[in-house]
C-alpha cells in the first residue's frame, strides 16, 4: 500500500506514541513487584492469556471482519471467511462472545434473524490491536510513502 509521506510520518509518530506509553505501563505494573501480586511471570501469564484470545485460529480472523464489515449474520461471516466451516464458525462466535467479545442479537420474526457485533470490548480490543498491526505492516514493508 502507498500512502502519503505525511500520513507515513503520522503513522510513526503514532506507532512510537503508543510503544512510549506501553513502556510507561510496563514500568508502572513493574513498580509493584515487591508486592507479590505481581512479577515478572504474572506479566508474562497476563500477557499470554490476552494475546491467545486473539491467537487462536479463526478467532482474528472473526474478530476483524466484524471490526472491518460491522455487525453481520452467521452464513454472511461465513462467507467473508474463506475455508471456515460451519461448525468452527459456531463454536468460535459462542467463544468470543463468552469472553465478552461478540454479541449475539436475536430479532423476533417471523423469521428470526441472528447477527453478532463487537461488543465495546471488542471494539476497543480491535482499536488497541491497529498500532501494532500498522507497525507489522511498515515494518514488513507493505506499507510506503507514495512518493
Amino acid at each position: 500500500m502507498l500512502i502519503s509521506e505525511e500520513d507515513l510520518a503520522t503513522l510513526q509518530k503514532t506507532i512510537q506514541n503508543v510503544e512510549y506509553l506501553g513502556g510507561d505501563i510496563r514500568r508502572m505494573l513493574g513498580s509493584y513487584q515487591d508486592d507479590h501480586t505481581h512479577d515478572i511471570a504474572w506479566e508474562v501469564d497476563a500477557a499470554v492469556e490476552a494475546l491467545g484470545v486473539f491467537g487462536s485460529r479463526w478467532t482474528i480472523e472473526i474478530l476483524t471482519t466484524l471490526y472491518i464489515a460491522g455487525e453481520r449474520r452467521f452464513n454472511e461471516l461465513r462467507h467473508l471467511l474463506n475455508g471456515i466451516s460451519s461448525r468452527t464458525l459456531s463454536d468460535k462466535l459462542r467463544a468470543c462472545t463468552g469472553k465478552g467479545l461478540i454479541e449475539r442479537i436475536v430479532i423476533e420474526g417471523p423469521p428470526v434473524r441472528v447477527t453478532y457485533r463487537l461488543t465495546p470490548h471488542g471494539r476497543r480490543a480491535g482499536r488497541l490491536l491497529g498500532p501494532l498491526v500498522a507497525y507489522m505492516k511498515t515494518h514488513q514493508g507493505s506499507v510506503l510513502s507514495d512518493s
